[in-house]
Parts: C-alpha cells; structure tokens; sequence
C-alpha cells in the first residue's frame, strides 16, 4: 500500500469514527467528482448541485464503506454516476421520453476499470512538484488555456508549457511503469 493509499484509508476511518473530520474528504475530492459531473451534464449549475448531493450521499453512506484497496474517488465517482442517471431518469418521466430510460440505465453502469485508472491518474497527479500539479489541473481538469494559467501564475506561457510538459512526462512514466 502506498504512502496516499495508507493516508487515505486513515481519513476515512477517522471520518468513520468522527462525521467531523469527512471536509478533509470533500476538499482532496471536490474538484474531481465537479470536473466528472460537469463533464456530464454540461450545465453548471445542475454541476453543483449534483456535486454536492454526491458528497450529502458519501457523508450519510461512509459507514456503509469498506476500504477494498480501490481509491475513495472511485466510491465518490460510482455514486457520482448514479445521481446522473437518477436525473436522466426523472427528467425522461417528466418529458415522457421512454427512450432516455435506457440510456441513463447505461449511464448508470459505470466501468470500473476506468474510474481506477482515473483514480491512479489523479493519485499521479497529486504526488507531482507543486508548480506542475497546478499547471496540469489547471490545464486539463479546470480547463484553462496556456495563456489563462500563465497569466494566473504570472509566468511566460512558455515556462507554463515547459512546467506542462515535465509534468505529462513525469505522469506519464509514473504510469507506465
């Protein structure tokens, strides 16, 4: 078991035992589980509203959890992906689109192995240097242009793209190996 792996597991027995200690949770896993769902819905605020009924589940569900070796954002994205479906579901009911059932049956059917490998990715991502870690979130998670970060960093956007490149080399042979 790694270093984050082990730390991990400890948050989560700690927040088990004491329902007060599941923010340290929420702040290591917001950003992820937003970026996911908004991904998905496209529609920000229905982003933020089923981001925070995700952590409302993980909060009321946490005893319920069972440390497998599998990363805790793996569990945040399995209910992540329910709560969509669950919207699909009612809002095909209210419209009468039967149709939209099934997909959001589909959607409901979260691949297991992709959300551990995103899961690993962001661990990666969360063992790089400082500069590049913020580089890289900003980048690909937040979503931001090369000039949008480098203005933000007060840096040239060729040192942001350099501070991009080493961190997608580092990841990249972090998750090769």
């Amino acid at each position: 078991m790694s270093q984050i792996e082990s730390e991990e597991r400890l948050l989560i027995e700690a927040a088990q035992k004491d329902p007060g200690r599941f923010a340290e949770l929420y702040e290591q896993n917001f950003h992820r589980v937003y970026a996911y769902v908004v991904r998905r819905v496209l529609d920000r605020t229905e982003a933020q509203d089923l981001t925070a009924h995700v952590f409302q589940q993980a909060l009321a569900n946490l005893e319920k959890y069972k440390w497998r070796g599998a990363p805790f954002i793996a569990w945040l994205y399995r209910i992540a992906a329910n709560a969509i479906a669950d919207r699909l579901r009612r809002k095909s009911l209210e419209a009468g689109e039967p149709r939209v059932e099934v997909f959001a049956e589909m959607v409901a059917q979260v691949d297991l192995e992709a959300v551990e490998r995103r899961a690993r990715v962001f661990q990666a991502v969360d063992k790089l240097p400082e500069d590049q870690r913020r580089v890289i979130v900003m980048r690909f998670a937040e979503e931001k242009s090369i000039k949008e970060i480098a203005d933000l960093l007060q840096r040239s956007e060729g040192a942001v793209k350099q501070l991009q490149f080493r961190g997608l080399e580092t990841l990249r042979s972090q998750l090769c190996d």
